[in-house]
């Protein structure tokens, strides 16, 4: 039914779609540094490969140790006391299939796990799931390839048919599309071993960004303790076993 919802709808669609480019107010990737280390007591370092696209890169927040990639690692570092180090190739724009040519450009060091943000792009390019669910497997193996990562969290679609910043039916019409490709690439993370998904429908309006479109310091927070888990879910069990030894030690 989308389609035809989309050809009814297709002049108002466009025209809002237009004026939402012209007046969107244009944020900057949040500052800093997209690299680091969190010292631990446990040995070797975890190393964490982030990827994705303006929420990745920070979009809504002034600061890299406000955003996903720090916060993710330094919750991981606390709760395992394992050293992490992380590494952070995001883009404002980027759709998934985008994103491998930026991941080849800056050829990331060597990885355990791989966290993935994409998805909103590819819904504003009007990718079909096919096509998204292929990208991002092609990404996720590449990654993989490149990196040894043999892990990957993946984060869902975020609920763009509460987003503020678009007026209706362009909100209803968008929300509908990220729900469609929200729900092939979490079959797709579920088919896929040694990965994880994020669901992001939890977010709410209120606690967006001044643009009405990027998640604020405290999404980005919630975000992050939700990666975070995710990758502890990922660890050996002896690591986690460790981790929880030592805890009981201190």
């Amino acid at each position: 039914m989308l389609p035809v919802y989309k050809t009814i709808l297709a002049p108002a669609l466009l025209f809002q779609a237009r004026q939402l480019r012209k007046t969107a107010l244009r944020l900057p990737e949040a500052a800093g540094p997209r690299r680091g280390r969190f010292a631990g007591v446990n040995e070797p370092a975890l190393r964490l490969l982030f990827v994705g696209d303006s929420s990745a890169a920070g979009v809504g927040v002034d600061w890299q140790h406000e955003a996903l990639a720090y916060q993710t690692a330094e919750m991981v570092a606390s709760a395992s006391m394992r050293s992490v180090e992380w590494e952070l190739i995001a883009k404002s724009g980027v759709t998934t299939c985008e994103a491998l040519g930026l991941v080849t450009a800056h050829a990331p060091g060597p990885a355990d796990v791989v966290v993935a943000a994409l998805g909103v792009n590819d819904v504003t390019a009007q990718h079909s799931a096919k096509r998204f669910v292929a990208d991002y497997r092609a990404l996720l193996e590449m990654v993989a390839q490149r990196t040894g990562a043999r892990a990957a969290v993946v984060s869902g679609l975020p609920p763009l048919h509460v987003l503020p910043a678009a007026p209706q039916p362009l909100r209803w019409y968008l929300g509908q599309c990220a729900q469609r490709l929200n729900h092939a690439l979490s079959d797709l993370v579920f088919q896929t071993s040694n990965t994880k998904f994020v669901s992001l429908a939890w977010a709410q309006a209120r606690d967006m960004a001044a643009d009405k479109f990027h998640p604020g310091k405290l999404q980005y927070r919630a975000w992050a303790q939700l990666v975070a888990a995710q990758i502890l879910a990922l660890m050996p069990t002896d690591s986690r076993a460790a981790c929880a030894s030592s805890a009981r030690a201190r």
